[in-house]
């Protein structure tokens, strides 16, 4: 490993020191817009609001919901071996996910900014014995004192995708002093080990993407079944995860598919459950009745479009829509997951920018079990395809499954690559 840093990252660690004095209104500016949570503004600074378990500490960080939900199956199989496990993430939606879908004695805090000493300040409380970073999460800070304090460093389920790393590449001492901290960084597929490698990581394997690994989202039975009540005579498109500008879409979709299909419902989750009122909105102005989840409404036979601007609806969604339009797809945001709603049996249809699930859309597309669409026209006509072909849209979703079906494997291949490091904790933890 070098000991010598390079100037920029020098720079970065001189800047983010004096940075942290403009903490206070920056985390005001964030909680002002529901982006903090106000009861743990002060986990940000690195002040943790739980005591360290005993016994060796696994770290496991991951940006978002996206990464959170990929690493629960590997952070039950941690558990379920006796370690402990903090568990650190970015934002408000992926800690009140933690809250529901992390197994028991696992720990959620924030993680904090990455100033010299708020990182400082999380590592001396927490003292993790082995530090999993998810997919692409590069904070400087905290894997320069992680690797410094002697704590080993893996990247599991990595990504990096062809614009990063052509990003990367105009900093080519940077990533490599950062990469050259990791342990071991075991990617989502070749292409990415590829990438890690030549931008300098000095060990790299490929073992799969977690998110092919993960089970279908849990939902509470008492719900789906009214729904299901509810909805029995409707014909149902949902939109999941979606973007601004999707729900447009999918709302003109409707105005244009609802004179064959009287009953059609259009079910829209949007990414950010706070845009909820601002797609009613949209809806309403397009003449059409509209619900909210977040203000108690239920999809009625006079709904038209129904939206579930709360956490934790997906799992309900996938179960009620044989077709699902996957979000960020039409908008510039790279894609969303699809695995769950393949694996409760619907039909997928997506937009052409998934470079986030490049592979998996990919393999999807190649065995007729995902259609790309193009824009609003295309999916209108998608949609109103398979409303009136079960057959065609039932072929779709059977191989899907069979595709998916083929890609798993990657949480043994992960768990077969840090046992090794878990054997090493176990051999410190037996007293001498």
């Amino acid at each position: 490993m070098p000991n010598r840093l390079p100037p920029a990252l020098r720079l970065y660690q001189f800047a983010s020191s004096a940075a942290a004095l403009a903490a206070p209104p920056l985390l005001a500016r964030r909680l002002k817009h529901g982006k903090e949570n106000p009861a743990r503004l002060s986990e940000r600074r690195g002040e943790a609001s739980r005591p360290r378990p005993a016994g060796p500490l696994i770290w496991v960080h991951g940006a978002s919901v996206g990464e959170m939900l990929a690493v629960v199956p590997l952070i039950e199989r941690l558990r379920a071996q006796d370690f402990g496990v903090l568990v650190t993430s970015g934002t408000v939606t992926s800690a009140a996910l933690a809250e529901h879908r992390l197994p028991a004695g696992a720990l959620h805090q924030f993680i904090p900014l990455d100033a010299p000493r708020f990182v400082a300040r999380f590592l001396e409380h927490w003292r993790p014995d082995l530090a999993l970073f998810v997919e692409s999460e590069l904070w400087p800070n905290f894997i320069l004192a992680s690797a410094n304090r002697k704590i080993p460093i893996i990247m599991i389920n990595g990504r990096l995708s062809e614009r990063s790393f052509r990003r990367w590449r105009l900093m080519p001492s940077v990533i490599a002093a950062l990469l050259a901290r990791f342990d071991h960084c075991l990617t989502q597929s070749s292409a990415d080990a590829h990438r890690y490698a030549q931008l300098g990581a000095p060990r790299v394997s490929s073992t799969g993407n977690l998110k092919l690994d993960v089970p279908a989202p849990p939902v509470d039975e008492q719900t789906l079944r009214r729904f299901k009540l509810l909805l029995a005579e409707r014909r149902i498109v949902a939109a999941a995860s979606t973007h601004p500008g999707e729900e447009a879409a999918m709302i003109a979709a409707h105005q244009q598919l609802r004179a064959k299909n009287k009953s059609l419902l259009t079910l829209i989750a949007p990414r950010h459950p706070a845009r909820g009122p601002r797609i009613a909105d949209i809806a309403s102005a397009a003449g059409l009745a509209v619900g909210l989840r977040s203000r108690g409404d239920l999809p009625k036979p006079d709904i038209e479009v129904y939206v579930a601007d709360t956490l934790g609806e997906l799992g309900m969604i996938y179960r009620l829509a044989p077709i699902v339009f996957m979000g960020g797809s039409l908008a510039r945001h790279g894609g969303q997951n699809p695995i769950e709603a393949v694996r409760l049996g619907a039909a997928v249809i997506h937009g052409p920018h998934v470079w986030n699930f490049a592979e998996i859309y990919a393999t999807l597309d190649k065995a007729n079990g995902a259609n790309p669409v193009t824009d609003e026209e295309t999916l209108t006509a998608r949609l109103g395809e398979w409303l009136g072909n079960a057959a065609a849209r039932n072929a779709t979703a059977e191989a899907a499954k069979v595709a998916v079906g083929r890609l798993g494997g990657a949480l043994e291949r992960t768990l077969a690559a840090l046992d090794p490091y878990l054997m090493q904790l176990r051999l410190e933890q037996r007293p001498s």
